[in-house]
């Protein structure tokens, strides 16, 4: 009898010692739990990925942000036959399909397609802006479909997966480094603009000025591709029908989401019209094309300041102030008239649509308890914001008319970032313990 116990004891320890043994084998095996649960908050590898998230934002949407000269240049000389709302549809397109492309890129992200996402999206962005410098005088329609369609899916592609990797590599640090990555947006609308300006306004001209830009970016690309790392791939732990039915029932993504399609509706205002605004005005020519510029130069502050600020205010609070600024500033377009107001309105809408730009990530990520499930929660918000980014352009073109009547589109812009901004106040009345 004592032998038989012992005998059961013995082979109870010896499955209890295979068990373990293999326990130490799966954990060795399967490093995506152990990694995606423990950000290294550093490291070559990870700032690498953030650099190379940086470069994507600096081609992807500081290509699109600049598309202010692309406005001002269709409309006064290579599409004259357009009137201005008709021509904003090129770029009100290409930027509302890049977030309504993550609702796709999100899902294959979360799957682990990453590398494929950002090599083809990068290749699209690439020959669709060679494509470009062969479109003619006139040519509304071909132009529409290879600036306006094409690279923003291509855009849409990479968008979404370069700054959901962030959170592979940081935790503590996320807001912060996602602020520096986003940073890139306006530091490419800078020299976008600036090459832009010279390039088409210049002896240049289009076809040979629009290849040189798709060169560079398409050097620039390259070099991002080449420095992002995933840490391991992600696993669908989740199907996004379930993701997408759990987001239906959070009350604070909803307002998230209703938030920022409103703001969105008046925030491309400045950026597309701006340049043309000045320069309508009778203010100089050479310094209306530096009027981006200024904003650009101005939203870099903000986007890197605004990791550092949220610190101590909340993501929601800075959300808050940040929109209900860049509403106040929008319908002050009404005032301007001289240099001085357009060198305010420039670095004053800049530095907080900056910020408002550099907080929305953040802020789904902080709406995500599961990181599993961030690419599909981006691409599900992003979707449906991107309608205001579509409706921004053309919207704002209609009401400013042939006749270039300001106040109308100033007050409609200006007043529905304000809507927009008080629906985030009582997100923030019925998330009173959250930041």
């Amino acid at each position: 009898m004592m032998q038989a116990e012992f005998c059961n004891e013995l082979t109870t320890n010896e499955k209890l010692d295979v068990l373990e043994e293999l326990g130490h084998k799966q954990s060795s095996d399967t490093p995506t739990l152990c990694l995606e649960s423990d950000p290294p908050d550093g490291g070559r590898q990870a700032w690498a990925t953030a650099f190379g998230s940086f470069l994507i934002q600096f081609c992807c949407f500081g290509y699109v942000t600049s598309f202010g000269v692309y406005q001002d240049f269709y409309t006064r000389i290579y599409l004259t036959n357009q009137p201005p709302a008709t021509i904003s549809w090129i770029g009100a397109l290409n930027a509302s399909l890049i977030p309504s492309c993550t609702l796709i890129s999100g899902l294959l992200y979360d799957r682990g397609w990453f590398y494929y996402l950002v090599t083809v999206g990068s290749l699209l962005q690439s020959l669709s802006l060679f494509a470009l410098s062969f479109a003619k005088p006139g040519q509304f329609y071909m132009i529409f479909v290879i600036q306006g369609v094409l690279p923003g899916i291509g855009m849409g592609l990479t968008y979404g997966p370069c700054m959901a990797v962030i959170s592979q590599h940081f935790s503590k640090r996320r807001t912060l480094v996602m602020s520096l990555v986003a940073s890139g947006t306006p530091l490419g609308a800078i020299v976008h603009t600036i090459m832009l300006n010279h390039l088409l306004n210049g002896t240049v001209g289009f076809a040979r000025g629009v290849r040189a830009s798709a060169g560079f970016v398409s050097a620039l690309l390259l070099i991002a591709c080449l420095s992002m790392r995933t840490r391991a791939l992600s696993t669908p732990i989740t199907k996004y029908s379930a993701v997408a039915r759990k987001c239906s029932r959070e009350v604070p993504f909803i307002l998230m989401t209703v938030g920022i399609l409103l703001c969105q509706i008046g925030f491309l205002f400045p950026l597309f019209y701006l340049q043309l605004d000045s320069i309508k005005h009778g203010i100089n020519v050479h310094f209306s094309l530096y009027s981006l510029v200024i904003l650009n130069a101005a939203c870099v502050v903000g986007r890197c300041t605004a990791g550092i600020i949220q610190a101590y205010t909340g993501l929601l609070n800075l959300t808050i102030a940040s929109t209900a600024a860049c509403g106040v500033i929008i319908i002050s377009m009404i005032a301007l008239s001289n240099i001085s107001s357009v060198v305010l309105i420039g670095i004053a809408y800049g530095y907080f649509s900056g910020i408002y730009v550099a907080v929305l990530v953040p802020l789904v990520a902080m709406l995500t308890s599961d990181l599993s499930e961030l690419g599909a929660r981006m691409g599900i918000c992003f979707a449906f914001t991107a309608l205001g980014s579509l409706l921004s352009g053309p919207v704002s073109g209609a009401l400013l008319s042939s006749q270039y009547r300001w106040l109308i589109p100033s007050l409609f812009s200006g007043s529905i970032c304000l809507v927009g901004s008080l629906v985030f106040v009582v997100m923030r009345l019925i998330m009173p313990r959250k930041r």
